[in-house]
This record gives structure tokens, sequence and C-alpha cells, in this order.
């Protein structure tokens, strides 16, 4: 083990110079081979492949040993860095500048890679190998499709046999100062999109033309009125958003002979995705009777509603060791117990559940995604301090409860 391995600067720093844009590995995936490696880590390296999209490499690294099985999740893919000319410093050279290292990837989120790499190798140096085993689940299709990653990497790794007793998802959960927020849930996620077939026409002639746009606003206002609910003990309300509109006519004297919206609704614990998309249905149903925007008409608006693959059904951890036990480290290090949270979008952390308990916790979020994204090297440590107080505290607690 090198003294660079137990640094998560020097770690990030080379996870960083890696360009591993989705869907391309980028050396990221073999660098942490190379650090692993030297721990004892058996490292695999899985490729998966599905029709209509790339094929991805992933990543799983075991550290076994009798007793308790602890995961660690993360991705090193990291979404395009737009207009490079734009970067203070160049996406990909791990650059530190008063105090701040910049790069594509810092906090979402080769930052909680590094971070936890490094606890584990000041761990491992301080009190030898965990009395159970540690594992690396990591994807490189995080920002991407989702498909080739770790859903499948799951699949592969329980088809071999493996078990896991708990899981920390690395991703940046801090609003503004470390020790903010923990991640013990996630909102679910459905995509639909609503199309409308009317009839083409001459503006100056309704009558004889049947314009879907019409019954989009009503259909639409069904779905944004009322709410679908005030919330719950642990989420907030669910909330539908229309991303897209899109109108087929072609001149400004000319009726459309079609009309889509694509929409988006984050739900919680009060729908599951057979529910919602009924609850959703049945508005559109209902809206389809409204006449109020076509009165010269006899008919119901005809629609019809394809919704998206692979939607995010709801979920709450409630293993409330592993939240307590995150927590205590957190404040050991930090002097705050971090607030249990479900908000923000859907993460690995979906597909993760249904294998083992898992609470995710990592970086600052404010920089991700963005120009010039950035992570402060006093947080970097700060983050390493609570990784390893929580390697130590989880094993301790889970092997106490095993005996």
């Amino acid at each position: 083990m090198t003294q660079n391995t137990t640094d998560p600067i020097a770690v990030l720093r080379t996870l960083i110079q890696c360009p591993s844009v989705t869907p391309d590995e980028g050396g990221a995936l073999s660098a942490l081979t190379d650090m692993l490696s030297p721990m004892g880590f058996s490292i695999e390296r899985p490729v998966f492949s599905d029709e209509d999209t790339p094929d991805i490499e992933n990543l799983y690294a075991l550290l076994s040993g009798n007793g308790p099985h602890l995961m660690f999740a993360g991705h090193t893919d990291v979404v395009p860095v737009g207009d490079e000319a734009a970067w203070t410093n160049p996406p990909f050279s791990a650059a530190i500048k008063d105090g701040m290292m910049y790069g594509r990837g810092a906090v979402d989120m080769k930052g909680g890679i590094a971070c936890f790499v490094a606890a584990l190798a000041r761990y491992v140096e301080k009190h030898g190998n965990p009395s159970g085993s540690i594992s690396f689940l990591i994807t490189g299709d995080e920002e991407g499709p989702a498909i080739n990653g770790s859903k499948k990497l799951l699949e592969w790794a329980a088809a071999k046999g493996e078990t896991w007793d708990g899981c920390i998802l690395g991703e940046p959960t801090n609003p503004d100062t470390m020790g903010d927020m923990m991640k013990i849930g996630r909102r679910g996620s459905l995509s639909g999109t609503l199309r409308i077939n009317g009839t083409q026409g001459h503006t100056a002639y309704p009558h004889l033309a049947d314009n879907p746009t019409r019954s989009l606003v009503s259909l639409l206002d069904a779905l944004l009125y009322p709410a679908f609910d005030e919330g719950t003990e642990n989420f907030q309300p669910s909330n539908i958003e229309v991303n897209m509109l899109d109108v087929v006519g072609g001149a400004i004297n000319v009726i459309p002979a079609k009309a889509s919206a694509v929409f988006n609704i984050r739900f919680n614990d009060t729908w599951n995705v057979d529910t919602l998309k009924a609850e959703i249905e049945r508005r559109l149903n209902a809206a389809a009777k409204d006449r109020k925007l076509r009165p010269t008409k006899n008919n119901d608006t005809v629609f019809d509603i394809e919704w998206r693959e692979q939607p995010s059904h709801v979920f709450l951890t409630r293993d409330d060791a592993l939240i307590d036990t995150l927590g205590k480290s957190v404040e050991k290090i930090t002097g705050r117990f971090p607030e249990q949270s479900t908000t923000g979008g859907t993460s690995d952390a979906r597909f993760i559940k249904d294998y083992c308990p898992v609470i995710e916790f990592g970086l600052v979020g404010q920089t991700m995604h963005k120009v010039d994204e950035c992570v402060a090297v006093d947080d970097l440590e700060t983050l390493t301090r609570i990784y390893e107080q929580f390697i130590g505290d989880w094993f301790l607690a889970a092997t106490s409860k095993a005996t």
C-alpha cells in the first residue's frame, strides 16, 4: 500500500485526470484496480451490453473475510464538460487553487470514491483488515441510461453468491456543509409522453378541423391540478412537471394535426408505479370528456400515453442501526448529526435497495454538473475521516449484532 492511497487528494487527482465521460471508462476503473489490488482486493470488471445502448465496463472489488459484508457503491462516469473554454482550469486537470480542487467529477462522484478508498487504506494501515468483507461496486453508467451499470452488476454479483449486509453510496448529499444531510430513501420517478391526434385545417375554418392543442391544455390542467398529495412523514409532496411540448403544424394559418407533452412526476410513498399510473389515466380520461375548450365538438378527446421504461420506485431505508451508525460517525467528526432526507433526484440506490439496506452520504453537491465543478480540499479530508470512522463503527456494530 502506498502512502498516496491514504491521501484522498492524490486519489481524486488520479481519478479526475481520467476522462471517463459516459460511456467511456477513460482509465478510471484501471486506476481503481491499481489502487485496490495491493490492498488485497480481488478485482473483476464485467462488461454488460444491451440493444440500442453502449457497452459499459464496471468494477466489482472484494476484500473477503469472515463476518458481515459492507458495500461501498458509486460511479466513475461523469457528464460531459460542456463548453471547455468556459472552465477556469481544464476540466480534467484536477488543478488546486485557493483550497479548491477543480475538475469534472470532483463531487459527482469521484470525490466520494477517493475518500472511501483513502478511508479504507487508513483503516487497514491502523487496524488490519475489517472483521468481515468489504466491497466496491462501481459502475460507468450512472450518468447514462443506467441499463448496463449497477442494476446488471448487482444481478451479476448476486448470481455469483454475493450477499451484503449494508451499503453506503457516496453520492454528494450535503447541501451546504459537511454533516448537513444523509439520504435514507428516494422518491420514485415516472415519466410519460401524452399524445393527441387532431384534424389539420385552416385557422379561418376551425369547424372543419380539430385543434389538438385545445385538448392538450385541458388534459395538462388535469395533471397539474389538484396536487397528487400533501406529502408524508418522510417525503415531500409528489410533484409533476411538464418538460417538453411539441405541436406539429407548419404555418401560422394552419391548425396543427398533432400535439404532445412529455412529463415527469417525482412521487412519494403515497403511491407505487401502478397506482400512480392508474391515477394519471383516471385524470386524463375525465379531462378528455371536458369540452370547455372544444365547444363545437361533440366527441371526447382521443389521446394515448406512452410510459417510459425503467421507472424508479420510491423506497425508504428502515435499518435504524445503519442510519444511526452513519449519523454518529458524522457527528463524531463534524459535531453535527445529519438530517435524514429523501429529497433530490434518483440514484443507483434504487437498485441497491433490492439487495440490502442502503444509505447515501458524500460531499457538498453545489457544483455538480456545472462548469468549474470543484470540491474543497478540507472537505475531502473531512469525508475521509467520516468514512474511516464509519467503517470501524459499522463492523463493530454488525459483528456485535451477529454474536
